[in-house]
């Protein structure tokens, strides 16, 4: 049962990137474009343009957010998607209650680990970024020769 599950974590994971890119973006198009029932408190409406930190928010997860979905610079975008929802829940939420459940921050902690997890992970399975030639593969000349990989012992 493992090795089917281990075979399958890819996936897993490439659909988990998906759907919380998804919802992270879906929030910031609410906030700056008013759809989907609009930013949060104001009944359908929008964030105001360049306000602090609202606007700067909503960018972040409109754009971080579809990185994300995409599999595009999923780490970069995941750190700053992540470290974006940390800073929501300490400066707007923990000033409240001291646990998420009593300030309304779960959604900010939850975002929050959920990002740092794909910061670690990458992006699984179904990324656009898997699409790209890779930038990894080097040549080596005669005058420098492969360095030999040798384990190294713990």
């Amino acid at each position: 049962m493992s090795a089917r599950l281990n075979a399958a974590q890819p996936y897993a994971l490439g659909l988990f990137r998906i759907v919380v890119g998804l919802l992270f973006a879906v929030h910031g198009a609410a906030s700056l474009f008013g759809v989907l029932g609009g930013a949060v408190g104001t009944h359908g409406g929008t964030v105001p343009a360049g306000t602090w930190p609202g606007w700067y928010a909503a960018v972040i997860q409109l754009v971080a957010g579809a990185l994300v979905l995409l599999g595009l610079g999923t780490r970069g975008a995941a750190l700053i998607a992540s470290g974006s929802m940390a800073f929501a829940y300490f400066d707007v939420h923990q000033q409240n209650a001291l646990w998420p459940i009593q300030n309304g921050g779960e959604l900010s902690v939850l975002f929050c680990w959920s990002f740092l997890l794909l910061v670690f992970t990458g992006s699984g399975a179904f990324a656009a970024e898997d699409l790209l030639p890779s930038r990894t593969a080097t040549t080596v000349t005669a005058a420098e020769p492969a360095a030999e990989e040798a384990p190294v012992a713990a």
